[in-house]
């Protein structure tokens, strides 16, 4: 800094003023200053900056996500940094992969390099281990998965409401034999979509049969193994609900190699590139992604920015999209 105050002839602060974007600095010192940092190749340090200021703010969010190679996860990562661009706040993304160890692990490791807040996707159960972090004032959002243990904002989908409009639009083009293939039941998604998926076939006067529902299935491989299991039965499904986008790629590809695909009807719960063109196209239960990441930004930067209202606990409304798979007949 003192190289480019040098250079530019003006003072420390001067200096100071521009690179933090503060007002008070004439066009034409400013743009003597920034000549000067070009000329130099001078980059700010942010966080010697931030140590030096009053609120001691790291200007990074921490995003706690299952898995950023997903496209659900991914398409809520960048709906964050579209938001925190604008505030020249940086994101640090890390995958979960359902392991609770790893997440208490990895938010430990953000907490103490003092980001501003979190988003999180959790793995745990509970969530107590943050309590202390709480009541110190860290923001945190949660997403995906209502909070347990704590009571801090969160922003969720109606995942029950979301397997009903599924399994509704299979029961009303004729499929009774209607399997389901989930997560593990243990993660709150997948028990609020399983419960989805019965309930609506009992208010169709169906009794759910256990044989058809295939749970813990955790990779599109898995999904394909599962569906084979699925069509091998004595009495096989007519149709299929795949309650995550990955588990969705894994059925398609099982039917296509059974040589089924438009003959069993398929339904998945969320969307992904290219589900509008596989054959036949997808019809899925979509979560606005862009929504949710809108809402969580929301949430989180009004907490960084000194919001101490209650929590606020927002739940959306996903969509039934159809486009073909979802309407064959048995």
């Amino acid at each position: 800094m003192r190289d480019v105050a040098a250079l530019a002839g003006v003072s420390l602060k001067t200096v100071s003023r521009v690179v933090n974007r503060e007002a008070g600095v004439s066009p034409d010192v400013t743009a003597r200053v920034e000549r000067a940092v070009a000329q130099l190749g001078y980059r700010h340090n942010l966080a010697a900056s931030n140590l030096r200021r009053a609120h001691g703010r790291s200007a990074m969010v921490g995003a706690v996500l299952q898995d950023v190679s997903n496209s659900f996860s991914a398409s809520l990562l960048r709906s964050l940094e579209d938001e925190a661009r604008d505030r020249d706040v940086a994101i640090v993304a890390s995958s979960l992969d359902e392991e609770p160890e790893r997440e208490r692990s990895i938010v430990e490791s953000l907490v103490r390099r003092r980001v501003d807040g979190l988003l999180l996707v959790p793995a745990t159960e509970r969530q107590d281990y943050l309590a202390d972090d709480l009541r110190n004032g860290l923001p945190v959002v949660f997403v995906d998965r209502r909070p347990q243990g704590v009571d801090t904002d969160s922003v969720t989908v109606d995942n029950g409401l979301g397997a009903r409009l599924a399994v509704d639009h299979l029961v009303a083009h004729g499929h009774r034999r209607i399997a389901m293939v989930g997560d593990m039941p243990s993660i709150q998604t997948a028990q609020a979509r399983l419960e989805g998926y019965r309930s609506a076939l009992r208010h169709a006067g169906v009794e759910p049969d256990p044989a058809l529902a295939a749970m813990s299935v955790r990779s599109s491989d898995d999904a394909i193994a599962a569906v084979y299991r699925l069509l091998d039965l004595d009495d096989p499904p007519t149709a299929i609900f795949a309650a995550r986008n990955s588990l969705a790629v894994g059925a398609i590809r099982a039917l296509h190699q059974r040589g089924l695909a438009g003959r069993v009807a398929l339904v998945g719960f969320d969307d992904f590139p290219l589900a509008d063109i596989v054959d036949p196209p997808l019809t899925v239960v979509r979560q606005n992604v862009r929504t949710i990441g809108a809402e969580v930004a929301k949430r989180l930067f009004a907490r960084i920015d000194g919001d101490t209202s209650a929590p606020h606990h927002v739940v959306l409304t996903p969509e039934l999209v159809v486009r073909g798979s979802g309407e064959i007949r048995p």
